[in-house]
């Protein structure tokens, strides 16, 4: 296949993308192709790679409701209610639900999702429930799964055994969520023991991290430590970070450079952070998002999470990225053009690198995994939260979508705006 006159995130504008073989092998000026190729002319409408979610739960997602809604809208009302929704829960019913959201992901041009699973349930049925997935949706959708001992790994009895069982299954990811564990230390001491479990099996880790509005938890700091102790540097992920919002800037300060110097990877969850932190607050109100344009300044690699869509802790969500690209740039002020730029990668490549996906991107030998937006650009296509025109999984069509007709196409009005100026 051979893309004609696309417009790239980087600002280029009438580029060629040829592929074979499912791969990007050449992006250029009027490339040439072998005889016969298929072309497809993108018409200066923006050509992205894929979107990848780098922070999800799939084993909760469109249970909204069940069995009851979160009354209070906190993070602890959601846990509480997923305790009791699990007994409930079947292996048909946790499939089902994530199969239509895989559905809407690959609609959305969303073609790889880490999700965390909970394994404190002794049956290990979400862990179940999700292998299928993976392995049923694996031609059109990447799935990597994070064992996530919603409860505690130290607070729930069975956590520890129920999450090396399912490493064994095939789970690819430790998590951990230290800031639920009874106290400061047990955190601490959970941190430890799952980051020396990854080190010995060889695994990346993703830890639910702070995810409070209190200044004093800190469990980024041990989980920063044990990376650099072990040399388990790139391999770790800090996820939520949400305390960093109400931290003393001066301990931030040296926060900061330490989590830089051993490459943990950041995600936020725009949406999520945005609801769920400063319920306590009367006002002036917490924002609660961590320090995301402060972070990506000191080098390190921040990615934006969907998170949650209609579950105990979320009653909205549709699996577009560019709508948690969106949150995230009002809710951290980052509205330069640059700045943008930056939430675009953060829900592309910078969550590729959070899940370890090397071929990803608009390179020579990258996978072909692409999508084409109804926009001219990174500013346009964030704003509009831009249609899904053609979205490809290895150089095959997947989904697509017929062109949105908007005001500014009617007759006497320009056709598009544009943006070249704004970059």
């Amino acid at each position: 296949m051979l893309i004609r006159h696309a417009t790239l995130p980087d600002g280029r504008r009438d580029i060629d993308v040829l592929v074979q073989d499912g791969h990007i092998a050449a992006i250029g000026q009027r490339l040439a192709a072998p005889e016969g190729t298929p072309e497809v002319d993108a018409r200066g409408q923006l050509l992205a790679p894929s979107f990848v979610d780098a922070h999800f739960h799939m084993d909760s997602t469109l249970s909204y409701g069940l069995p009851r809604v979160n009354a209070s809208g906190t993070l602890l009302e959601g846990i509480a209610l997923w305790g009791e929704l699990k007994p409930q829960l079947t292996q048909d019913a946790l499939v089902e639900r994530a199969l239509q959201y895989c559905d809407w992901a690959v609609a959305k041009g969303l073609l790889a999702i880490r999700s965390h699973v909970d394994v404190c349930d002794d049956r290990l049925l979400a862990v179940e429930a999700l292998l299928q997935v993976k392995q049923q949706v694996a031609p059109y959708l990447d799935v990597q799964l994070v064992a996530f001992p919603q409860d505690g790994l130290l607070r729930s009895p069975n956590a520890l055994a129920n999450l090396k069982r399912a490493l064994d299954k095939g789970v690819e990811v430790v998590g951990g969520i230290p800031h639920f564990e009874r106290t400061m230390a047990d955190g601490a001491e959970s941190i430890r023991i799952l980051c020396e479990l990854a080190a010995e099996r060889g695994l990346r880790v993703d830890m639910h991290c702070d995810e409070s509005d209190d200044p004093m938890s800190r469990h980024i700091e041990t989980l920063t430590f044990h990376t650099q102790r072990l040399g388990l540097h790139g391999r770790v992920t800090g996820s939520h970070l949400t305390s960093m919002h109400s931290m003393d800037n001066y301990y931030v300060s040296k926060l900061i450079p330490l989590m830089a110097e051993a490459q943990v990877h950041v995600v936020a969850n725009p949406l999520i952070n945005i609801t769920l932190q400063g319920r306590h607050d009367t006002y002036p109100r917490r924002r609660g998002m961590t320090r995301v344009p402060e972070l990506m300044t000191a080098g390190l690699n921040v990615a934006f999470g969907q998170d949650c869509v209609m579950d105990p802790w979320y009653p909205l969500g549709s699996a577009d990225m560019l709508e948690v690209a969106q949150m995230g740039l009002h809710v951290a002020q980052m509205t330069s053009p640059a700045q943008i730029a930056a939430c675009f990668d953060a829900v592309t490549v910078n969550a590729a690198k959070v899940l370890g996906i090397e071929h990803h991107g608009l390179k020579p030998g990258a996978d072909a995994n692409l999508v084409l937006l109804q926009a001219g650009s990174i500013v346009e296509a964030v704003r509009l939260r831009a249609n899904r025109l053609v979205v490809w999984r290895c150089g095959k069509r997947v989904a697509g979508s017929a062109p949105v007709v908007s005001q500014l196409e009617l007759p006497g009005r320009p056709a598009h705006v544009d943006w070249t100026l704004a970059r």
